[in-house]
């Protein structure tokens, strides 16, 4: 096995290179390596570098150009090293399979492939022909490792700008819709910008765009006309580069800025209903391309194995192939294409990091508390607890207690959802395989057939009623709670238009924003009322309206209810009168919940088309299972027949006996549970956007597949 050690040392290189992408400290290391090694190399200017410089900035690549670019040479050396070893001993392999005479080789292949028969002599070349050889595989596999790896890492800056372009155009809308909310209410332009950087996990790719812009107002004191002029160079959204542009010279040429933003938000609407059709035709074509190639394609391929296993030649290893391979790897591409071709579609997530927006409000609150030291008042998880804040050095006794504070707000989180497993359930359904998951394995350990451990599929025999009963109690619990979750958030998105309109109306009759909050949640908006009460009941406690409405987002954690409270927190600071601003968060509320529902009924139809196309597939299984491999098992010889179609039967009774009957018919059950997963999981991606939704599709089609053959076959 010594011969070996010179591949495992040019391989441990490369995995370096991996493990350095989750490691700081080796990630610090190659770093230096490939600035030592290539940093001044790639440092001189040109056209190719301010265009390599572009797409860093597009991409949001978090690095420099020079140390991007120096990683990248330093990625291609060291694959150009391995790839030249792992080459040679490539060569050597192929060498040693060829050490056979040219006649034996001959013999072994079909009659159509002998012309190949003469490759055999390579296994007796001389010295200087085998390095040769060795030299040239070396260097191919080398080459062709370096080139790709150079070509994939510049590639894929491409495809990230290209997504984040996707990504900003379909956030650009919403984004829009806060600037000129908050414009109209008489907040100033850069405060909103600002504003806006604040709320970026809120409005998305676009908000983060428009922060780079902050960024530079705040930190460089670029004015706002160059720092939007930037943001148009830099961005790989031609939308929002038309936005950015338009919008510095609205500012540069004093027009109304509020007529601009209006007439954006109007066309910004109109695209955004363009886009959705758009959407649901991929939708669609993704939903007819599944049914074809991945329900009828492995049904037809199935059906012609079984019959042809069971009448001519046994097909179990295909079979297997095509059933525990060939289905679950094709669903899980077709699930991971879909997932990347409509992410750039999707609407924004919702709230995340509530500990971040608490911090941030208690640092806004902190600046607004005259002669008072904001810094020195709000705690930093980032600063290092052995400086204070007047710059010295903290006692012994402040260290070890900051360090033991750090640590409990470490683990803070973690005891709380201990403390309370059914709130941590409802906030978090994958929560529920903590306790599904081993009680599933319990029930497949207490409830399987005993048999000997000899190779997987006997065990997959055994245990594979239990393993379906498993994992439908499993993928029905995450579904129930899921469900259940998602129903409450739709019902309260569904109250949230009108809940603006009336808060909006009651403040636009003179009440302030308190006194507002308090007639609305008095009011009825299902179950957005109980929500509003609890956050009314805070206010009377002594919470401000601002935490108030940040502890109704956290509980209801909508994107909808993230964007409305965003809106009202900071038109609050700008003035008491929210009635305008209110009025245009109702407008693009209303107008998310028409094309979420168009969207909706566009897709139930294809919904539907999944479920028949499972249950055709459930058909002809328990058909082939019932009908056609019984029938083909109890064929026996007629003493009637003439004797040539005699013979003919004898022979064809002979073949079928030869055949596992049975490992053909748990081929087929096994097929159909696989198929009602996928097509489950699948269903909830194109009819409701995400997988999570697709669990209850998985259950009803497991559970509908296990009945079918319990009451049918079994």
């Amino acid at each position: 096995m010594w011969y070996l050690l010179p591949l495992a040392v040019v391989l441990a290189f490369p995995v370096a290179l991996v493990v350095s992408r989750f490691d700081r400290r080796l990630d610090l290391l190659v770093t230096r390596l490939a600035l030592s090694a290539f940093g001044e190399y790639v440092a001189d200017a040109g056209a190719e570098t301010e265009r390599q410089r572009g797409r860093l900035r597009a991409a949001h690549a978090g690095e420099t150009h020079r140390v991007y670019a120096s990683k990248t040479l330093l990625y291609s050396a060291v694959l150009a090293a391995s790839g030249s070893v792992l080459g040679v001993y490539l060569a050597g392999y192929v060498l040693s399979e060829l050490a056979i005479s040219e006649e034996a080789l001959s013999a072994a292949l079909p009659p159509a492939l002998t012309f190949l028969s003469p490759i055999a002599r390579l296994s007796a070349v001389g010295v200087g022909e085998l390095f040769l050889l060795l030299a040239f595989s070396g260097a191919t596999v080398g080459t062709v490792l370096a080139v790709g790896t150079y070509y994939l890492r510049w590639k894929l800056l491409e495809q990230l700008a290209d997504a984040r372009g996707k990504r900003i155009d379909v956030t650009l809308p919403r984004t829009v819709a806060f600037v000129y909310a908050l414009s109209r209410s008489g907040m100033a332009f850069p405060i909103v910008l600002a504003t806006l950087a604040r709320n970026e996990r809120v409005y998305g790719e676009a908000a983060r765009e428009l922060s780079v812009a902050v960024r530079e107002m705040e930190t460089f004191s670029t004015d706002a006309l160059t720092a939007l002029r930037d943001t148009a160079r830099r961005t790989p959204s031609e939308n929002m580069a038309e936005f950015a542009e338009n919008l510095a010279s609205i500012l540069e040429s004093g027009q109304s800025l509020s007529t601009y933003l209006a007439d954006q938000y109007e066309r910004f609407q109109e695209e955004a209903k363009a886009q959705q059709e758009q959407y649901l035709e991929l939708l669609s074509t993704f939903a007819e391309a599944y049914v074809t190639t991945l329900v009828a394609g492995p049904l037809f391929l199935v059906t012609i194995l079984v019959v042809v296993g069971l009448v001519l030649s046994d097909t179990l290893p295909i079979l297997r192939l095509v059933v525990y391979l060939g289905v679950p790897l094709g669903s899980v591409a077709f699930i991971a294409y879909v997932g990347n071709a409509t992410e750039s579609l999707q609407p924004p997530g919702g709230a995340d990091a509530p500990d971040r927006r608490r911090l941030d409000v208690a640092r806004r609150q902190a600046v607004d508390v005259p002669g008072a030291d904001a810094i020195a008042r709000i705690p930093n998880v980032e600063t290092s607890p052995n400086v204070r804040s007047d710059g010295g050095t903290a006692a012994p006794t402040q260290t070890d207690a900051l360090e033991r504070l750090a640590a409990y707000d470490r683990y803070s989180r973690l005891l709380e959802r201990v403390k309370h497993p059914l709130e941590t359930a409802y906030r978090m359904p994958s929560a529920t395989f903590i306790l599904t998951a081993p009680l599933g394995v319990l029930w497949v350990l207490a409830t399987a057939e005993p048999t000997p451990v000899t190779d997987p599929v006997s065990v997959l025999s055994a245990t594979d009623r239990a393993l379906v009963e498993a994992t439908v109690f499993a993928l029905g619990a995450y579904a129930a709670v899921y469900e259940l979750k998602a129903r409450k958030r739709r019902a309260i998105e569904r109250a949230v238009p009108d809940f603006l309109d009336r808060f909006a109306s009651v403040n636009d009759a003179g009440m302030s924003v308190v006194r507002s909050l308090q007639r609305v949640s008095e009011s009825d908006l299902d179950e957005l009322t109980a929500e509003l009460q609890r956050t009314w009941r805070d206010i009377q406690w002594g919470a401000d309206v601002e935490t108030a409405l940040y502890r109704l987002e956290d509980r209801v954690n909508s994107p909808m209810v993230s964007r409305a409270v965003a809106l009202i927190t900071n038109a609050v600071h700008a003035s008491g009168d929210v009635a305008p601003v209110l009025t245009i968060a109702a407008d693009e509320a209303r107008a998310t919940r028409r094309l979420r529902r168009e969207r909706r009924q566009v897709m139930l139809t294809y919904l539907i088309v999944i479920y028949i196309s499972f249950l055709v597939f459930l058909g002809i299984v328990v058909a082939l299972t019932v009908a056609f491999v019984p029938a083909v098992e109890g064929a026996q010889f007629d003493p009637d027949l003439p004797e040539a179609t005699a013979g003919a039967t004898v022979g064809f009774v002979d073949t079928i006996t030869q055949v596992d009957v049975g490992a053909y018919e748990e081929l087929l059950f096994h097929a159909t549970m696989i198929q009602a997963v996928f097509s489950g999981l699948i269903a909830g991606q194109l009819g409701e956007g995400t997988i999570q939704s697709g669990a209850k599709h998985a259950v009803v089609l497991l559970v509908a597949g296990y009945l079918i053959f319990a009451v049918v076959v079994f």
